[in-house]
């Protein structure tokens, strides 16, 4: 998935920024990875513990002795760094390189940490599989991080790109939005491709284990529920991203392959809470209320001039958001039962009763409070040290010339140069094609 995140960044920002956010995601990953071994999963999942935060199994201390095991971290950490990619989608092409450190080390080994405590540790206050004191007597179901991660990481980007502003050139004088397009459409394929294929890892495999039978004695075990969890996540990303074309296409005129990319991320991002609890139409429901979400969040972006190149706290954000409340209207009892056991209850329109619904409303507030809470200070204090944003000089000539030494892509022949001969670039008004010989 990180991979993914990576080629669907680059695809989305202009050339000239290309390697700046290729850097970002390859530090996401190993500052995530050294942040998270030393704090961020014994904030998440230290236990004994309180409600609020880990304590325990800092620098993986003593991991074996309470039933966890170095895979149980490997596993744990992939999520932490999905949500710090999240965020530096949002604040693409106009970040100091040490803001990004910055936040992505404190994102890994404290905040996102924090949330995934509260509504997935065995001692969260929050959390489903809590053996008693349940929050309204049903827990929160939020199976792979609708919330936990897509929502941490878009609130996150919403901050990180409000308190920046929008880049150079995003919107006229008049406010009217100006198209800054992606310099690869290639990319953004390839990226979202990766990532459908990682969902099948970050949604059915965060079951754990697959040859489990059920207490009933049928023939059917959690082998059929990591089945049907990978369908639901199937169904829901297609259904987005034919909805996002069809409705992109009467908004636009057009039939626009990024759009349709940023849909189907948007329906995954849906039905990663509720993956596992819902019926396979019930995610296709799900796909088409999030295509829908993502293009009125985007569409409130424009108005208010925010700017968001990759679309990710619409998307991650918005959708997730959507993703929570789906879970608690359309969770079914008997997958509630076989994935969480007695005194659960399931989705209202499914004959549940309110308590979900109002477990996840408080997840979403909290989320939303939480993040705002430690990531908005952080942000706005990088600008008061004027560590936060380029200036504008180097945004206009880009980041990858002016911070990285050179730009992503070869423009010039490295063989002609060694024999002395420099091919001129060609201007715009050029008439007819010209070089420089020079030997």
């Amino acid at each position: 998935m990180q991979l993914g995140f990576a080629m669907l960044c680059a695809g989305s920002v202009r050339a000239k920024n290309t390697m700046n956010i290729m850097l970002t995601n390859v530090l996401d990953a190993a500052a995530g990875g050294i942040f998270y071994y030393l704090f961020g999963f014994a904030f998440a999942w230290g236990s004994p513990s309180n409600g609020f935060i880990g304590k325990h199994y800092f620098g993986l201390t003593d991991l074996h002795s309470e039933g966890l095991d170095y895979s149980n971290f490997l596993y744990q950490w992939a999520f932490a760094i999905a949500a710090a990619g999240i965020t530096s989608g949002s604040i693409a092409e106009r970040t100091q390189f040490v803001a990004y450190l910055i936040y992505s080390s404190f994102l890994t080994g404290f905040v996102y940490p924090v949330v995934s405590h509260w509504f997935w540790s065995p001692d969260g206050w929050a959390s489903a599989i809590k053996q008693s004191d349940l929050l309204l007597s049903t827990g929160v179901i939020d199976f792979a991080g609708s919330g936990v991660v897509h929502m941490v990481g878009g609130v996150a980007g919403l901050w990180g790109a409000l308190i920046e502003g929008p880049r150079i050139g995003r919107f006229d004088h008049a406010g009217r939005a100006v198209a800054l397009r992606g310099h690869s459409a290639s990319l953004v394929v390839l990226g979202t491709f990766m990532l459908w294929f990682g969902w099948y890892g970050f949604n059915p495999g965060s079951f754990n284990k697959i040859s489990v039978a059920y207490d009933s004695g049928t023939k059917y075990g959690q082998w059929s529920a990591v089945g049907r969890t990978a369908v639901t996540t199937t169904l829901a990303g297609s259904t987005a991203a034919l909805t996002t074309l069809f409705g992109k296409r009467l908004i636009s005129g057009h039939w626009n392959v990024t759009d349709v990319c940023n849909g189907l991320l948007g329906g995954f991002a849906a039905i990663t809470a509720g993956c596992s609890v819902v019926e396979p139409w019930a995610a296709i429901v799900c796909g088409f209320v999030a295509s829908l979400v993502l293009i009125g969040c985007n569409k409130l972006a424009e108005k208010v001039r925010f700017d968001d190149p990759l679309e990710a706290a619409q998307l991650h954000g918005g959708c997730g958001a959507w993703g929570v409340l789906f879970t608690a209207l359309f969770a079914k009892k008997e997958y509630v039962l076989q994935v969480y056991g007695e005194g659960r209850k399931h989705g209202l329109f499914m004959g549940g009763g309110w308590n979900l619904l109002g477990a996840h409303v408080i997840q979403i507030l909290v989320i939303v409070g939480w993040v705002s809470a430690t990531m908005g200070p952080l942000f706005w204090g990088l600008k008061k040290l004027k560590l936060l944003r380029i200036s504008s000089e180097d945004e206009l000539a880009g980041m990858d010339l002016t911070r990285h030494g050179g730009f992503a892509y070869a423009y010039e022949d490295d063989e002609t140069q060694k024999h002395g001969i420099q091919l001129r670039k060609i201007e715009p008004n050029a008439s007819t094609p010209t070089t420089d010989g020079g030997l």
